[in-house]
């Protein structure tokens, strides 16, 4: 029986675990002023997004994931007028940010053009347009240096940038520093979302320490966490605000906001989903507990992660 070749991307997690993913071919390989940026297909996940060999997205379930950061925020918040979201660069952070109706204007800031350029030509299903909205600033900006210079406030900010890893782009977009700065630029009924990355029993440092550091910056925090197939992995979320009586709201107020500020229905999110996000496992609560790093601009998170082979379609 012939057999088609299969290449493989082996996505390492440290010394002792590897996530492996078979690849139909990879569309597109490019390297920025930043970053290289490539967009492989794959037989399970279908197109997938991997910056400077880190695994970011894949189109099978990225949904699970963007849901999971946009909406507790936006159908928590009373009526959302204005976001701004920090990276983001496939687009769908954007795609459901828009689908709130009461939604004004977004404001997205990239470091880097060239994935805004990529992810427009070779990612249609997650942006699904949303580049091209009336409602939608772009800004190719570093984002620490775009929220120290402005002087807006916004009903929501969500933080959607890549994993602080050694030597990377957005170390300091995870710090004590930033997110006093954050603080200042949100409304008194403001909401931040930051993507916080693993939560797992082995992995979860990271997320801790972004729980710790976001409550010493916020009265009021909230992390939650969800499964993403193509991760492997809990992925970790964490909300925070000044005004935690926006978050006291029954599961029946949660669909009924669903259903009436939503254009759609999503597919992963609902009030049953939301409770089951914010109700931890022990493990995870024990470790939130136990976290007392605060991280600083003089000290930051900056994660030793091994990256996926990077010999993948190469002859």
């Amino acid at each position: 029986m012939k057999t088609t070749p299969v290449n493989w991307i082996e996505d390492c997690f440290n010394r002792y675990e590897t996530h492996k993913h078979a690849v139909k071919s990879v569309i597109c390989r490019v390297q920025s002023p930043v970053q290289e940026i490539t967009i492989v297909d794959t037989y399970n996940y279908g197109r997938c997004l991997i910056l400077d060999n880190e695994f970011q997205s894949a189109e099978a379930d990225e949904f699970i994931y963007h849901e999971a950061l946009v909406h507790p925020a936006l159908v928590l918040h009373p009526e959302v007028k204005t976001v701004l979201v920090l990276g983001g660069g496939e687009g769908a952070t954007l795609r459901e940010i828009l689908k709130y109706r009461s939604v004004k204007k977004a404001v997205m800031v990239d470091i880097d053009g060239e994935m805004i350029a990529c992810a427009k030509k070779y990612l249609p299903t997650f942006h699904t347009g949303a580049f091209d909205d009336g409602r939608v600033q772009l800004i190719i900006e570093d984002g620490r240096k775009y929220v120290e210079q402005t002087t807006e406030q916004f009903d929501v900010i969500i933080i959607d940038v890549n994993d602080p890893l050694e030597n990377g782009l957005s170390t300091k977009l995870f710090t004590l520093e930033f997110y006093q700065i954050l603080a200042a630029r949100l409304k008194p009924d403001g909401i931040i979302v930051v993507q916080s990355g693993a939560a797992s029993h082995t992995e979860n440092d990271g997320f801790t320490g972004i729980c710790a550091t976001l409550g010493a910056a916020f009265p009021h925090v909230f992390p939650y966490v969800t499964y993403i197939p193509s991760y492997a992995l809990p992925w970790g979320f964490v909300l925070a605000t000044r005004n935690p009586g926006n978050l006291d709201i029954t599961g029946d107020e949660i669909d009924r906001r669903i259903e009436t500020r939503i254009t759609g229905t999503p597919r992963f999110y609902d009030s049953i989903t939301h409770h089951a996000m914010f109700n931890l496992p022990k493990y995870l609560r024990t470790d939130i507990q136990k976290q007392t790093r605060i991280i600083k601009d003089s000290d930051p998170l900056a994660e030793n992660y091994p990256g996926i082979s990077t010999d993948f379609g190469k002859d």
